[in-house]
């Protein structure tokens, strides 16, 4: 059997009867294709008393067609890291019922009781364990996939597994070229466009998102979600669920660890000038801010002890290393935050954040605000040396407006 497209419903309950055994033979199933559709189709398949989900991936951008082919090969990629980055934090991720290479379909956990974390922050929503797992799961995957962690053979067969050209390229033009020139595909607001203007013509930003973009593309440091916004988790106040590492790469390891953080900063940006009563947006960015700090400091605190108590090349195991290591990941992480920030406010891909600000001058002063964080984070990265300067120079940005 070759590949063939779900063609109606009736195809994609016959696949989740095949592959799961969640639903009896007699019960009626109900389909609903849920997600932006911009890549892949998502269908949830429901019965009585139970549900699971279909990603099914198309040789194309689905929004686009033909003209913009994607290799099916991702789809293999985003089940074995859903399968890899369970192995280390299996309730942080859904499970995977079944992956079908022929028909290019993974069938995994519906997560429907946990709400997109993009939704949950535009609408203020404090959820208690969200930084800590989010620490949790960054510090045990990417150790457990480095070369801390494994040996030569395993840790290079991990990044044959896991070579992703077409959505690594994807990222290199959207993170670090798009947004630094005045290319088509950018998406601008009118009322934005000087600032922008302005910062394609500063070399000095230039120099440090390149320094970025050779790391991005030499560095194979950790087996990388690669795609770890706010929209790529999904949380309650009992939970967490990370999905959607299509763009998985053996890559720098702050690239995670910093969209997470400038997803968060986003939003603190967009909280600028969201509705609602002053106190509550500016408590709400304290509360961001509060988060970035148990985030960072989870990860720190569990990917010391992993490499104090699991570090197999003795050579790697001194408490100077450690020190500096971690230094170094500091400032990428930094920097990468920067970059998210700034694609997302002049880029092709924008976020609720600020886009559902209504006005277009208010909403033109959050992408200010995330503009003039973003510049901050890549600009300053290597002399900032803690997150709470780090925290301490964002806040000095907010309060100065």
């Amino acid at each position: 059997m070759s590949f063939r497209k779900f063609s109606s419903d009736t195809d994609v309950i016959a696949f989740a009867r095949q592959h799961s055994d969640l639903f009896t033979a007699e019960e009626s199933l109900q389909v609903e294709e849920i997600g932006d559709g911009n890549i892949n189709f998502v269908y949830r398949v429901s019965g009585a008393d139970n549900s699971l989900i279909i990603k099914q991936a198309l040789p194309y951008v689905r929004i686009i067609g033909e003209g913009w082919p994607l290799s099916q090969d991702r789809v293999r990629i985003e089940a074995e890291a859903l399968q890899l980055e369970a192995n280390h934090c299996p309730d942080l991720v859904p499970q995977v019922y079944h992956y079908d290479a022929e028909q290019c379909a993974i069938v995994m956990e519906d997560i429907s009781a946990f709400e997109n974390l993009r939704i949950a922050m535009v609408e203020r929503k404090q959820l208690p364990l969200l930084a800590e797992h989010l620490g949790r799961f960054l510090a045990d995957t990417l150790f457990y996939t480095s070369d801390l962690y494994l040996d030569t053979y395993e840790k290079k067969s991990l990044v044959q597994r896991f070579i992703n050209p077409d959505l690594c390229k994807i990222s290199e033009e959207l993170f670090f070229w798009d947004p630094y020139c005045d290319h088509e595909r950018n998406s601008i607001n009118a009322s934005l466009r000087t600032d922008a203007e302005k910062l394609w013509q500063d070399s000095e930003l230039k120099l440090e998102v390149a320094r970025l973009k050779i790391k991005f593309l030499n560095q194979a440091e950790a087996l990388l979600h690669g795609d770890l916004h706010a929209g790529s988790v999904f949380a309650n106040k009992q939970g967490t669920k990370i999905i959607d590492p299509e763009f998985a790469y053996v890559g720098p390891a702050g690239f995670d660890i910093g969209t997470v953080i400038g997803n968060y900063l986003l939003n603190v940006a967009g909280q600028a000038n969201q509705q609602g009563e002053y106190a509550e947006r500016s408590d709400y960015q304290q509360w961001l801010l509060a988060g970035i700090n148990t985030l960072w400091h989870t990860f720190e605190q569990r990917f010391r002890q992993h490499m104090l108590a699991e570090t197999r090349d003795p050579s790697l195991q001194l408490g100077e290393y450690a020190d500096w290591y971690i230094s170094e990941l500091l400032a990428d992480t930094l920097g990468y935050a920067g970059t998210e920030m700034i694609r997302r406010t002049i880029g092709l891909a924008h976020v609720m954040d600020i886009e559902s600000i209504e006005d277009a001058e208010r909403r033109a002063d959050s992408e200010r605000l995330a503009l003039a964080l973003g510049q901050i984070l890549i600009k300053e990265r290597t002399t900032l040396s803690s997150i709470t300067q780090v925290i301490d120079r964002i806040r000095s940005e907010l309060y100065c407006r």
